[in-house]
């Protein structure tokens, strides 16, 4: 990729945010698929409706401000700390371009803050899109995000805010990895190998495809994250639970939810990556513009 004028640190989060509140019914299809223990094979769209049938139409925006607090910590981090480590590497080495090794490096780092910075509010979110398959007794009933977050620390403590921090910075570094470096790739390979321009039509298209990659990179470690944190008592490590599905459940429950986790995250990344490149593009133009009149 070619080096560019630097842009603010938060366009990431900012788009994400934007996507968060278009995909957030599939989000918590999602949650639901992958916290079904056993071999039940409910569809994505058949659980949609149930809970639409059993639970409401708006439920299927539960948690929606917890995902928006994810958003915001998780992704502002990731995809701007993704942005300062390639124009860092890029400055060091006197280079216009960074190989996929060093983008590999760049996005895993990022990855890897975002998933620990944003760890709390993804304990929110994922008990929030849960709570309404649980039985009345054993539900949460957190008002928002905030509260979510204050009950979790004064009921559990500290430490509950970062249940499943392990497993969801892998996913993060793998999401941010899988994700970021492979619309960078498609998009430049699109570039050079293909008749499209730098415009809509190449981001829809390379956003598309790392949609794809990412929610096949990042199903089991989301399986798992999902399971250790809708728990309310610790149930084992990472590697136990990982084991028990396998020995229970088999391979395939590993990737519960992929359906919904892919047509959650396409979407979610054809939306972020269009708006991160609107920003950037009305950012630039603002720029360009602020230098002409300052040579006026």
């Amino acid at each position: 990729m070619s080096s560019k004028r630097s842009t603010p640190f938060y366009f990431g989060g900012a788009a994400s945010c934007i996507a968060a509140m278009v995909v957030h019914p599939f989000d918590l299809t999602k949650v639901r698929l992958q916290n079904t223990k056993g071999a039940v094979n409910q569809g994505m769209l058949a659980t949609m409706l149930n809970i639409a049938r059993t639970e409401g139409v708006l439920q299927l925006y539960a948690g929606l401000s917890a995902s928006i607090l994810r958003q915001a910590t998780y992704s502002t981090v990731r995809f701007g700390g993704y942005e300062k480590l390639k124009a860092y590497m890029m400055a060091q080495g006197n280079k216009k371009d960074l190989s996929v090794w060093q983008m590999l490096i760049a996005s895993s780092t990022a990855g890897a803050l975002g998933g620990a910075c944003g760890n709390p509010g993804d304990v929110v979110n994922v008990r929030m899109q849960n709570d309404g398959q649980l039985p009345l007794h054993q539900r949460r009933n957190y008002k928002h995000a905030l509260d979510g977050v204050v009950r979790i620390a004064r009921e559990e403590g500290m430490a509950a805010l970062f249940r499943g921090v392990g497993p969801n910075i892998n996913r993060a570094i793998l999401m941010t990895s899988s994700q970021c470096v492979s619309y960078d790739s498609f998009k430049d390979l699109l570039l050079r190998y293909s008749p499209l321009q730098d415009g809509l039509i190449l981001h829809f298209t390379s956003s598309t495809l790392a949609g794809l990659v990412a929610t096949t990179v990042c199903s089991p470690v989301d399986v798992i994250k999902t399971r250790i944190m809708t728990a309310s008592t610790v149930s084992g490590s990472a590697l136990q639970i990982m084991a028990g599905m396998y020995r229970n459940e088999g391979i395939a429950s590993f990737f519960k939810g992929w359906t919904p986790a892919f047509i959650r995250l396409a979407p979610q990344t054809i939306i972020t990556f269009v708006v991160l490149e609107q920003f950037k593009k009305w950012h630039a133009a603002f720029h360009d513009r602020q230098l002409v009149l300052a040579k006026i």
